[in-house]
């Protein structure tokens, strides 16, 4: 933000699921997403075989959260995902209650959408923001996925909405000219936009 405006703090995207808009709040940037509902399933051998150790609680809503009995299994899961493919919903996302400075701790693999591990992910923790803070009694949650890049979310649930918050680091800066076509079948008109 600061390199496009050196006092904007906030921005609006629009995404093809609507408006998602980003807040700097000091060194953090913080965006606010539905959270997910998440129901109690039954914990299978299908998922013990496919995350390599065996759940204590499993859950669903768009994504399958399985919950480990401690940081230590999540970050030495080695799931087999040709097995995690047939498993219930899109993501997979294997959590545990953190024992240090963070209250949990996940992995989030995605491997029916060709993505082996998700180094952070935001919708992730739409689903586990909720389910972390039922069971810890706290709206904020602060989180830490443990892939090999790993990183630290600072989360809020707020009603039915996961405040997550980051902080970012600049990747490049540049100038890109896109020239947009857009044809209308109706009347035969061609339009090019250059941005």
């Amino acid at each position: 933000m600061n390199f496009v405006e050196p006092d904007l703090t906030e921005v609006q995207f629009s995404t093809l699921s609507g408006k998602l808009s980003v807040k700097k709040k000091n060194d953090l940037y913080e965006m606010d997403f539905p959270a997910y509902e998440l129901k109690r399933i039954e914990v299978t051998e299908a998922m013990e075989k496919a995350i390599g150790c065996k759940p204590l609680e499993a859950w669903i809503g768009r994504d399958l959260v399985c919950v480990l009995e401690n940081e230590d299994q999540v970050i030495q899961a080695k799931p087999d995902l040709e097995k995690a493919k047939a498993l219930d919903g899109l993501l997979l996302h294997i959590t545990a209650k953190g024992k240090d400075k963070y209250d949990c701790v996940s992995r989030t693999f995605a491997p029916k959408l060709a993505v082996d591990e998700d180094p952070v992910c935001g919708s992730g923790h739409c689903h586990l923001v909720p389910l972390w803070s039922e069971k810890l009694g706290e709206k904020g949650i602060l989180a830490y996925q443990t892939s090999s890049r790993g990183g630290v979310l600072y989360c809020e649930l707020d009603g039915k909405r996961v405040k997550l918050a980051g902080k970012a680091a600049l990747y490049s800066r540049g100038e890109l000219c896109i020239e947009v076509y857009r044809a209308s079948m109706q009347t035969g008109v061609c339009c090019l936009y250059t941005i």
